[in-house]
């Protein structure tokens, strides 16, 4: 009778562990199945060059002047293009000289009933002064800011549009921050500065457009447009968002782009990100353009310069962002 209910027993459990095993196959058939059905848009790099070029016609886009207002009515007019709402959210920030100044953040938002979420980021505005220039008269003149500002820019709208025509089954939210460059000039010196920078993403960190939101991670975008570039490991971002920087840096080696995407740890900036994290703890990576061996000894060479001009953007830069980018989000 034991050796009788021992074999069952055995029998018992050899079925149960098939039909265990018949579930998991047919578990991971549906996974790899459903992985194969997504459908990842193709990136247009030719669409986010005409992007970014039209931002660099504005003129550079300083707060307060003509060319800045005149760049937020075209993004805003892209934008509601595209996107599912748009908000213009105006605040007032102090600089560093003591002058109450106004700014507005730009928000699209696509399937805004989803609470799943992720956000999407960049700064528009440009610097007013290029005082990293090797030439002193050219200190206290603003800069085009095809690179720093508008590629970043750029790439978004371009995703947007993608957005428009290919639904992602994530909701997603693009913040374009504001007053971001008022930081104090390289010349004066300037003690214990780091709280200007980053203006729009510090007011909008307090006070996001939805009273409570949350996403499940951010990317900021800073920098992504010239030629050869190369992006590290921002510390801040492994710092609060180690998981993301590994899936976005993986994504990039899967469509063989990590010579742009490299394995190296990079150098802390006090970014938009920055504020994200800490204040708005969104767990949030930097895309950001870093080069040890530039004049500047931290970023691409010609930032803060006369020269981040539009002949600086490269294509297909644009394309490798974008397209990392585009697999990201749609495999949410």
């Amino acid at each position: 009778m034991k050796r009788i209910l021992t074999f069952l027993s055995f029998a018992v459990l050899f079925l149960m562990l098939s039909a265990c095993g018949n579930s998991q196959h047919t578990s991971q058939q549906k996974t790899t199945k459903k992985q194969a059905s997504v459908s990842v848009p193709d990136f247009n790099a030719d669409s986010a060059y005409a992007y970014v070029a039209k931002q660099v016609s504005f003129g550079p886009r300083v707060p307060g002047t003509p060319a800045h207002k005149a760049c937020e009515n075209w993004l805003v007019k892209k934008f509601r293009a595209y996107s599912d709402t748009v908000i213009v959210q105006r605040f007032q920030a102090k600089t560093y000289d003591g002058v109450l100044r106004k700014g507005a953040n730009i928000i699209a938002s696509f399937e805004p009933n989803n609470p799943n979420r992720i956000l999407l980021m960049a700064h528009w505005d440009s610097r007013p002064f290029a005082d990293h220039d090797k030439n002193p008269k050219n200190w206290n003149k603003p800069i085009e800011a095809a690179n720093d500002g508008a590629s970043g820019v750029g790439v978004l709208l371009e995703m947007a549009r993608q957005f428009h025509l290919h639904h992602p089954q994530v909701g997603v939210d693009i913040v374009l921050f504001d007053l971001e460059d008022w930081g104090p000039p390289k010349y004066l010196n300037f003690k214990n500065g780091d709280d200007f920078w980053a203006l729009g993403a510090q007011y909008w960190s307090h006070h996001p457009q939805v009273p409570g939101y949350s996403a499940k991670f951010g990317i900021l975008l800073d920098m992504v447009g010239a030629k050869n570039a190369q992006f590290p490991k921002e510390y801040f971002s492994r710092q609060y968002a180690g998981y993301y920087v590994n899936m976005i840096w993986r994504t990039a080696r899967a469509l063989g782009y990590d010579n742009y995407f490299i394995n190296i740890n990079g150098d802390p900036i006090d970014d938009d990100h920055k504020y994200v994290n800490e204040i708005a703890g969104i767990p949030s990576v930097d895309i950001i353009q870093l080069d040890p061996n530039s004049s500047n000894g931290t970023f691409w060479e010609y930032w803060h310069t006369t020269h981040d001009t539009l002949d600086k953007i490269d294509k297909q830069t644009l394309k490798v962002v974008g397209q990392v980018l585009l697999n990201v989000v749609y495999t949410q």
